[in-house]
């Protein structure tokens, strides 16, 4: 199988009511919540396969601006470029874009450790293992009391407590999950309640499969 087109992909993210359009109202909700409990000062971001920004770069706009700064993680060059514009036309300068693997911990050396990291449009991209592989890195990304904000497609319903339970045994508190009564997307929200762990780099966390 094929990657898909992911600079396609966004197009569902502006045509309202579509699955997309509804699954980015609720990460970019999760997004604003974690600002309210992330403590007053600076703040800052990781965004894994970043896309366009879309996510953070909404909610920065509106709330805690001058608080936030960090790095958006994102291969494809057109949808980096899309995330520049972005960052250059709302003047949150505090914001990078790097054109990199997300699977490799090398693309997050620097930007770490973050208040909040954003997993979103990775989940049902890579395999299972892929995924715990990568939820047991996330502590390393993490400063205390960070905040994770992820995506995942309950096309397997087990998958959706089998990645729970990953969190869990990663340090992190489940704080919510949202999955629509049509079971179009999945989205959740985990707080770190364990002590982080070193950053390393070299480290391979995942691959695309579609």
């Amino acid at each position: 199988m094929g990657l898909q087109d992911y600079v396609a992909w966004h197009d569902g993210y502006g045509e309202p009511g579509s699955h997309l359009h509804l699954r980015l109202l609720v990460v970019q909700s999760l997004i604003a919540e974690a600002l309210d409990h992330l403590a007053p000062g600076p703040v800052r971001v990781v965004s894994i396969c970043a896309g366009q920004g879309h996510d953070i770069l909404t909610v920065a706009r509106r709330q805690r601006r001058a608080d936030l700064s960090g790095r958006l993680v994102e291969l494809d060059p057109t949808n980096a470029a899309a995330a520049r514009r972005a960052i250059d036309a709302a003047g949150l300068d505090g914001f990078e874009v790097v054109e990199a693997d997300a699977g490799s911990s090398d693309a997050y050396a620097g930007a770490v450790p973050a208040e909040l990291v954003l997993a979103c449009g990775v989940f049902g991209n890579i395999s299972d293992d892929d995924i715990e592989a990568t939820v047991r890195f996330l502590p390393a990304l993490c400063a205390p009391g960070a905040w994770v904000v992820w995506t995942r497609h309950p096309r397997d319903p087990a998958i959706i407590d089998a990645l729970q339970g990953w969190l869990v045994d990663a340090g992190f508190e489940p704080r919510q999950v949202v999955i629509p009564a049509d079971r179009s997307f999945g989205v959740g929200a985990a707080r770190l309640v364990t002590t982080p762990k070193p950053f390393r780099p070299g480290q391979h966390l995942f691959t695309f499969v579609r």
